[in-house]
């Protein structure tokens, strides 16, 4: 998910119709597993599989996949040692990109990735390269019937957000790293449950790209995001509002 507004429009009509749910509940299923490897098969004492199982619900993930990903992940049935592993770089343009990955064979993943940005005119660089350009931070988002931006943005305060904003299509609400998963907590007990929620990389400057580098770019990151091993792609681009209208008209 990018971190800009206008970006996020373009992946959700664009997920909508290109991803595949099969291959939505296999990135699922993989964050449940390491979830669950790391902090162990209950829910109610791992924040991050609490997070990782919702999420899965709120895509329709069958139940019984979703046991059999925290089994794989606590070891009771046989399965794959998922590793996490991220990848930073440059895409057309000087746009900055963080690939977020789990994977069970690095070679095979490092290859891909470095593969996609070669074919779209991208650089693939060392750790550190461009994450100096997001902040690290939880995002939780909750529907807009959910209460008006008023209450909401008082319900986030009082469970320890930093910030609670709402557009034309979500409440929108930052936390402190350190703080997700008690503010997510405190949340569930006032709204319930989010929509979407998690960590994620916040760009904190922009790189404005033409319409053919913009072009070119969505194709780096649907070739990223068709990858199993891909779980998250996030980029720092914008363009013009008529740049965006010929983007979504194409897309």
């Amino acid at each position: 998910m990018a971190g800009h507004s206008k970006f996020k429009n373009i992946q959700h009509r664009k997920g909508a119709q290109d991803k595949k749910r099969a291959k939505i509940f296999s990135k699922l299923g993989r964050e449940i597993t390491v979830a669950a490897k790391l902090g162990g098969g209950d829910p109610d004492m791992n924040p991050r599989l609490r997070l990782a199982i919702a999420t899965a619900r709120g895509q329709s993930m069958p139940k019984d996949g979703i046991e059999r990903a925290v089994q794989k992940g606590v070891g009771s049935t046989e399965g794959e040692d998922y590793v996490e592993m991220r990848y930073e770089g440059y895409g057309p343009g000087g746009v900055a990109i963080i690939v977020d990955t789990l994977t069970d064979n690095k070679n095979r993943t490092a290859g891909d990735v470095r593969s996609y940005f070669s074919k779209c005119g991208g650089n693939l660089g060392e750790t550190g390269c461009v994450s100096f350009m997001f902040d690290r931070v939880g995002e939780i988002a909750y529907p807009l019937d959910k209460a008006d931006s008023e209450k909401m943005f008082e319900a986030a305060v009082e469970a320890g957000a930093a910030d609670c904003e709402t557009d034309d299509e979500e409440h929108v609400i930052t936390t402190d790293p350190d703080e997700f998963a008690a503010v997510v907590e405190n949340l569930e007990s006032t709204m319930g449950e989010a929509i979407r929620s998690g960590l994620i990389w916040r760009p904190n400057t922009m790189a404005e790209i033409s319409e053919e580098q913009a072009q070119t770019l969505i194709k780096l990151i649907d070739l990223l995001e068709d990858n199993d091993d891909v779980q998250t792609v996030t980029t720092n681009f914008e363009v013009s509002d008529e740049i965006m209208e010929k983007l979504m008209a194409a897309g």
